[in-house]
């Protein structure tokens, strides 16, 4: 099993190909679901790390994916600008999921 890397941009893709993660640059909604249905589609990925900033692009593609299908597990990771997250990200992560407030 392997990671795949779908990135907004070459800076964070040469990153990972220095780690040995293999991946694609893409720009518009249309390349991202082509992207993500290759890596798919791919036996040997198991994990797929996508940028931050393509989850904004189509966030209910990435929605979907994470729902219908077991393998490859998607992962958002920031980009070479650093995370779009707020201090209080987990916090509203886990009130969205299960309705409680910590």
């Amino acid at each position: 099993m392997r990671f795949f890397l779908v990135s907004d941009n070459k800076d964070t893709l040469v990153g990972m190909r220095l780690a040995g993660i293999p991946g694609v640059v893409v720009h518009t909604p249309e390349d991202t679901q082509a992207a993500l249905e290759r890596a798919i589609l791919d036996d040997e990925v198991g994990i797929v790390l996508i940028t931050e900033k393509l989850v904004k692009l189509c966030p209910e593609l990435v929605s979907q994916l994470k729902e219908s299908h077991e393998k490859p597990l998607l992962v958002e990771i920031p980009d070479r600008h650093g995370s779009g997250r707020g201090k209080d990200s987990i916090t509203k992560y886990v009130r969205e999921a299960i309705g409680i407030k910590i």
